[in-house]
């Protein structure tokens, strides 16, 4: 189950990492049923990111994949081209956003924004890893 406490270490880890790389980011946490369970802006993340974060969580866990992997089947010819206008237009298909697993099953997801995709994806990995 994703408690507040869970969820703050797992934002902690993804602004270590943001720091690291030095790109300020927004980092959201879902639990279970998508909801919004932590959020941090750090000083100096844009300001547009702070949606795209939260909706790359929910992506993550609506459908229980990454949002990078969502962004390689969704292309023209793939099998979910068009989804990025599902959901009231809340899916996400770019990096940052990780589905958070325990015992296989998810429990909830993280998304980052704020970077590039592979800053965005660095971070939410950080973020994800430190669930276990």
């Amino acid at each position: 189950m994703m408690t507040m406490e869970k969820a703050q270490r797992i934002i902690e880890a993804g602004i270590a990492k943001a720091k690291e790389i030095r790109q300020p980011m927004n980092i959201a946490v879902v639990d279970v049923g998508a909801n919004l369970t932590a959020f941090m802006r750090m000083d100096g993340a844009w300001l547009g990111s702070i949606d795209i974060a939260i909706n790359k969580a929910f992506t993550a866990r609506a459908f229980d994949i990454s949002t990078l992997e969502l962004g390689q089947n969704s292309q023209p010819g793939g099998q979910f081209f068009g989804i990025h206008v599902s959901n009231h237009d809340r899916v996400m298909i770019f990096a940052g956003g990780i589905p958070i697993k325990m015992n296989g099953q998810v429990v909830g997801a993280v998304g980052v924004s704020g970077g590039s995709g592979k800053q965005d994806q660095a971070v939410a990995e950080a973020a994800a890893a430190a669930w276990s």
